[in-house]
């Protein structure tokens, strides 16, 4: 176990989040890391020692003397009544993507600071969005279906290739970033559409319009917010090049589902991935499992399994940064809590 650095005093901190999650989000090292300049609050009827929403809500002084939640999936609604149990409260950790859930206008004005592992959360959706970018600029799916259909090997028509391909990103968050850096390892044009954020180097900023009209493959990555529901609608599907791939492994409800599965009858020539869909999961017999030209996964780009401690190590990092007085580097601002889905 890793030893108290002398230049730090041992904070108060307790787990809070869902019990059934926390084994893979704060792997042994992570929790030995915590200890070594923590106390910890534990709830004593709890494997590990984590407290559920529902224990916390059962014994409401528990937290009293908390400075530090680490907390994720399943963590308890930070609102007024909260705050007033955890009156020492000096930092939240919240080791998934977004907050949405869990900060109030109440957190917001207390001003505490809170970490999130949005960043690591997106590396492997952007993993997962390379490879199907790659995939679909050979045709991969489509050949795969088709040979299935068939029950014999087919090669459907001429594939662009990864290389000199163009690639559109649309929105430049966590995970459009991401997959934007990782293509520089390919020879491909990439473009990206965001009203909000530069293109990172070697990227062209385009408009929505010339995304979709010009890109062999388009990935989106727009966060679901009351603005951009439905944003991918029948006039921007219906426009994609011949042969086209749309990805999405950001939220179903992001894109016009009734006027995707329109588009795509119409126009056998495309093909959608869909890691998400709306509903989801789809609704039994949905055309999205029966037509040629579209595949459905079951929301695997996010963390899985051993992926999900990488949250729970990135959010220990920020509370080793903080126990030292270094500044944190995944500190999340109320502006871009605003914008986050």
């Amino acid at each position: 176990m890793a030893t108290r650095p002398k230049e730090t005093r041992m904070f108060a901190a307790a787990f809070a989040m869902d019990p059934a999650r926390f084994p893979d989000v704060y792997g042994p090292e992570a929790r030995a890391r915590v200890l070594a300049r923590a106390e910890p609050v534990e709830d004593p009827g709890a494997p590990g020692g984590v407290w559920s929403p529902e224990r916390l809500a059962a014994t409401p002084d528990a937290l009293r003397d908390v400075e530090v939640l680490f907390t994720g999936w399943g963590g308890p609604v930070l609102d007024a009544a909260a705050l007033q149990r955890m009156p020492r409260l000096a930092l939240v950790l919240y080791a998934a993507g977004s907050v949405r859930r869990i900060a109030t206008a109440e957190f917001w004005a207390a001003g505490i600071p809170i970490a999130t592992a949005a960043h690591a959360n997106a590396v492997p959706v952007a993993e997962f969005t390379v490879a199907q970018i790659v995939y679909a600029l050979k045709d991969g799916w489509r050949n795969v279906l088709a040979a299935r259909a068939a029950r014999a090997p087919v090669r459907v028509g001429r594939a662009p290739g990864a290389y000199g391909a163009t690639v559109g990103v649309l929105s430049l968050g966590e995970t459009g970033r991401l997959v934007c850096e990782r293509l520089r390892a390919y020879d491909l044009r990439v473009v990206a559409h965001d009203p909000y954020a530069a293109p990172p180097p070697g990227v062209r900023a385009v408009g929505l319009e010339e995304l979709f009209a010009t890109a062999d493959v388009v990935s989106v990555h727009t966060p679901l917010v009351p603005e951009t529901r439905g944003l991918v609608g029948r006039r921007l599907l219906a426009s994609m090049k011949p042969g086209a791939t749309l990805v999405n492994t950001a939220r179903g409800a992001v894109l016009d589902e009734p006027a995707l599965l329109d588009v795509l009858a119409e126009r056998p020539d495309l093909f959608a991935v869909l890691d998400v869909t709306d509903p989801e999961p789809p609704l039994p017999g949905s055309p999205l499992f029966s037509l040629p030209n579209a595949v459905v996964t079951p929301h695997l780009a996010g963390s899985q399994a051993l992926e999900r401690r990488r949250l729970g190590d990135l959010v220990v990092g920020e509370f080793e940064r903080w126990t030292l007085g270094e500044p944190l580097r995944h500190a999340l601002e109320r502006h871009a809590y605003e914008r986050m889905a």
